[in-house]
């Protein structure tokens, strides 16, 4: 059952990390905050730390400090920096956080004695989170990126959360995958984003664009086969390529028209803009 209007995107990581989902989930925020959408990401980061306060940042990448305090991923000052807004902690959601908080209700007596469950007390604290984040800021689209990659323990809990919101809320998702280069044949490899794709498809989750990051724009035919095994339409397949700084994304996924799709699919009102 919808409870609003509002609409939820969310990233999904496939085959490794480190592909970028913090510039992507960016450049899609900035391009539907210029067709006048209110815009506020989420990113969920599976570890069982509270915050990044207490970690090695040679081990995870320099801290970023939000207005309110909190010790967050950098990926915030990426979000911050594309959407010159401020964000509060309530966007960072932790696999610590939400553990903690579900065995403070438990220890409150709040669950009426039933044993505790991921699904569905814990997926159901996810969705009011993510549900709460919205409402506060009054956003028209919330976009959640979730940290890792697809398969990983550590985030398979959030991931079916966000399964069961496409059943209650306008949910549109995006893979984020990788199609490397044969360097002794000039080819592209499509098999790896396949294999990707049905992982996804095992989780109960069809994604709805699928970005792929590669050294070199996709041909024609590569473009095809990943729309043919993955199940969107071509033009739903959307170059990710090496630019020279990461603030031309943005401007590269408008020309591949990902604002129109994602505003057609999500049934959004815009306004005409000039990203």
């Amino acid at each position: 059952m919808q409870t609003s209007n509002r609409a939820y995107i969310v990233i999904l990581g496939s085959l490794m990390s480190g592909l970028g989902k913090g510039i992507v989930s960016s450049s899609i925020s900035k391009i539907l905050q210029a067709k006048g959408l209110s815009v506020i990401p989420i990113k969920f980061d599976g570890y069982l730390n509270v915050d990044c306060g207490t970690m090695n940042p040679y081990r995870h990448g320099e801290v970023f400090v939000l207005d309110d305090g909190t010790e967050c991923d950098m990926d915030f000052g990426t979000y911050e920096r594309f959407l010159n807004i401020d964000i509060d902690g309530d966007s960072s959601i932790t696999g610590g956080k939400i553990f903690k908080k579900i065995i403070e209700k438990e220890r409150r007596g709040e669950f009426l004695g039933r044993d505790v469950q991921i699904v569905p007390h814990l997926t159901n604290e996810i969705k009011d989170w993510v549900r709460g984040v919205g409402e506060k800021r009054k956003a028209d689209v919330v976009i959640i990126e979730v940290g890792g990659t697809v398969g990983d323990l550590e985030n398979s809990y959030f991931i079916e959360a966000m399964r069961q919101l496409k059943n209650e809320e306008k949910v549109f998702f995006v893979q984020l995958t990788y199609v490397p280069m044969m360097e002794t044949t000039g080819e592209q490899k499509t098999k790896p984003t396949q294999h990707a794709n049905r992982l996804i498809l095992s989780l109960g989750i069809k994604p709805d664009l699928v970005i792929c990051r590669e050294t070199e724009p996709l041909g024609k035919e590569v473009k095809e086969k990943i729309s043919l095994f993955c199940g969107v339409p071509t033009e739903a397949v959307i170059d990710d390529p090496d630019l020279k700084t990461i603030y031309e994304l943005p401007e590269l996924f408008e020309k591949a028209n990902v604002g129109e799709i994602i505003t057609k699919s999500l049934d959004l009102k815009t306004k005409k803009h000039d990203l």
